[in-house]
């Protein structure tokens, strides 16, 4: 590409002047990162902090597509999941930046996006760095819930590997609180339903891939899960010397061993088991051993697995039973952070039959606490009113609760009054109902009032001659409108649970028939996917007897024809045979001449060079005289006559010796003549 800036270099993007930053290993050259679709540059902005610099993603001509702007503006909305920060970005495109991609060429449908502080976990990997328990726990933390966060709206990296993993966690600059500690670079392949398949499909990294797949391109909302897997293990396992000592070189695993009973998944599973538990070890398992990508195990599993690790549970102690060992095992009840951590110790020494009853122990405590911290988390959501939050720790407590236990039955419920709360039905009332409402409430209030007339007719010709008994009959109306009343307060109570009645009694018909549908709509399908396979199986069972019937016939001619052209063709395979005999000399004979000729030119080039070299190193050096003899004219003189001379060939001159560090100095000292070159 022609787009090869040096550092410090000004460029102006969408009204913001930004500056090319300088390589932390070598500051004469710009900050760049090679991937497989282009070049990543640092850009820092001039009035910005160091941890606001920006990315700008320059493609190979290849990858240069015009549709990288619509999918740009849906990736803008995923920005905000935590490991997805390069998603916020923006495409330089001719009708925005048109001067700028007129003067620099290769920017037509650059990306720019921000820049990611930190080592990638393929650093972390080929440095052979150990980690610490808690780091190694944190990182696969956040790595599943990045996958977590994703798989719920869809979406799948598709190129998930050690170099695509950043670790701001590992940043030396210092990040605004609540950065992840892992994100996500080179999204260009992310799988959504609302994007368009790309035209070239990647089809994994090496160590990372399914062997299975790997022939194959990723592109499916399940691309993610087995490669997943693997860099949670290798973050997990870092924590362990031995696997660190283990490792491959660029990954753990080598590609070949991928899915194989091989030496080094034995030394991670065992790793795993010992320091993180059993459940860890079968999620990886599983991936493992999976037949398809989705049969790996969700990220969201995961996250469950590991969230229920306490602090005090890192790393888990295993028991040794050797009779001479003595051990004390830490049994991390789980709990809230307060809570203090019983411990259990072995007797010296201890039986191998005692050593396995105690570790069975700590096992079924440790599943205990696990099932205990989150239903302690899920109430405290609920506490928090935060209804969605706590469902989805609900359903993740579901499938580690033994059916029909007092707790299952608990979380049942809570399921289910979440879903309620969070999906209100509001069925309208029969009208059945409604009218025999009307019609009691009718009856009670004409009851009323007949109870009202009875009393009163009497109580006209009482009074006409006894007022005292005005009393007595005051008295009796009121106890009937007290009557009336209770009767009705009684029937409306009576309608509101007939009424609540109905309404649990239509919500469960109504979940019974989504079920009893989801259900048939299943059957349907398979029932449907069995027909297509066996019209399947048929067509392709006569498309074979057919083709079958036509290779036979095709081969009876073909006997045939070869019956008749056999002698012809040997009578011409003679003549051949001469003719081919003199034409290979012949080409034989050019060929030597041809490589010749080749290696002279070759010779002659290489003479050439090693002059040109000597003639770099000697204007090198002219100018670098000149400039300390205080001929800054004649420096940049021959400076001039150094570029010219090196930029006829620089892949070469770039390999030898110092010649490729005195071109640098020779363009720094171009560019800026107060640029003191170096005495080399």
């Amino acid at each position: 590409m022609s787009f090869q800036p040096n550092p410090g270099d000004e460029l102006i993007i969408n009204g913001t002047a930004y500056v090319v930053g300088r390589h932390p290993a070598a500051p004469g050259l710009a900050y760049a990162q090679a991937g497989r679709q282009g070049i990543v540059y640092q850009l820092i902005a001039k009035n910005g902090a160091p941890h606001e610099a920006k990315a700008l993603k320059v493609f190979f001509p290849k990858f240069r597509i015009p549709a990288m702007v619509y999918q740009s503006e849906h990736m803008e909305t995923y920005g905000d999941i935590p490991g997805l920060q390069v998603c916020k970005r923006d495409v330089l495109t001719p009708e925005r930046n048109g001067s700028l991609i007129a003067e620099q060429p290769d920017l037509l449908y650059a990306v720019l996006m921000p820049w990611v502080h930190g080592m990638t976990w393929f650093d972390c990997l080929t440095d052979q760095r150990q980690l610490e328990a808690s780091d190694s726990l944190a990182l696969a933390r956040a790595l599943a819930g990045i996958g977590s966060a994703m798989e719920q709206k869809g979406l799948a990296h598709c190129d998930l590997s050690a170099p695509n993993v950043m670790l701001p966690f590992f940043s030396e600059v210092e990040l605004p609180e609540g950065t992840s500690a892992v994100e996500l670079v080179d999204v260009e392949q992310m799988y959504s339903t609302k994007m368009d398949r790309p035209d070239a499909l990647l089809a994994g990294s090496p160590g990372y891939a399914a062997h299975r797949t790997v022939h194959s391109g990723l592109w499916s909302a399940y691309a993610d899960r087995f490669a997943g897997a693997i860099i949670i293990g290798e973050m997990l396992g870092w924590s362990d010397r031995v696997v660190v000592d283990k490792a491959w070189g660029e990954s753990y695993f080598d590609q070949h061993e991928m899915q194989t009973p091989c030496e080094r998944y034995f030394i991670l599973r065992k790793s795993l088991e010992s320091r993180w538990g059993s459940k860890v070890v079968e999620l990886f398992s599983r991936a493992w051993d999976s037949q398809d990508l989705s049969s790996c195990p969700t990220f969201g599993e995961w996250l469950v697995v590991l969230n229920a690790v306490t602090e005090q549970e890192i790393p888990v102690e295993t028991i040794e039973t050797e009779p001479a060992v003595t051990e004390t095992i830490e049994s991390a009840a789980a709990g809230s952070s307060s809570e203090t951590v019983s411990s259990l110790a072995t007797p010296a020494p201890l039986k191998a039959e005692q050593a396995a009853l105690l570790n069975q122990d700590v096992l079924e405590q440790g599943e205990r606490g696990v099932t205990d911290k989150l239903f302690r988390q899920a109430r405290e959501l609920e506490q928090q009113n935060k209804p969605a939050a706590a469902l989805e720790v609900y359903r993740s407590l579901y499938h580690f609760v033994e059916d029909g236990s007092p707790l299952h039955v608990e979380v049942s419920a809570a399921i289910t009054g979440l879903e309620e709360q969070l999906n209100p039905k509001m069925p309208e009332q029969p009208e059945k109902s409604k009218s025999w409402y009307r019609s009691k409430m009718f009856i009670v209030t004409a009851s009323a009032a007949v109870v009202l007339l009875a009393a009163g007719i009497p109580t006209v010709s009482i009074l006409a001659d006894q007022s005292n008994q005005r009393q007595i009959e005051a008295t009796k109306q009121e106890e009937a409108l007290k009557a009336a009343k209770a009767a009705e307060e009684k029937l409306a109570a009576e309608q509101e649970a007939a009424q609540k009645s109905l309404t649990e009694k239509q919500r469960q018909e109504a979940e019974q028939q989504a079920k009893q549908q989801a259900l048939a709509a299943q059957k349907q399908q398979e029932e449907q996917k069995k027909q297509q396979a066996l019209i399947a199986q048929q067509v392709k069972y006569e498309a074979y007897l057919a083709q079958k019937e036509q290779n036979k016939q095709a081969a009876a001619k073909l006997a045939k024809q070869k019956a008749y052209d056999q002698q012809a063709k040997y009578e011409k395979y003679l003549a051949l045979k001469k003719e081919q005999e003199a034409r290979a000399a012949k080409e034989e004979a050019a060929r030597k001449a041809a490589a010749e000729a080749e290696q002279k030119r070759k010779d002659a080039i290489q003479a050439r060079n090693k002059e040109n070299v000597l003639q770099l190193i000697s204007l090198y050096n002219k100018a670098y005289a000149s400039q300390e003899g205080g001929s800054t004219t004649k420096a940049k003189s021959f400076a001039k006559r150094f570029r010219a001379l090196y930029d006829s060939n620089p892949s070469y001159y770039r390999s030898v010796g110092e010649v490729g560090y005195r071109a640098s100095s020779i363009y720094n000292f171009l560019g800026d003549t107060n640029f003191r070159l170096p005495k080399i």
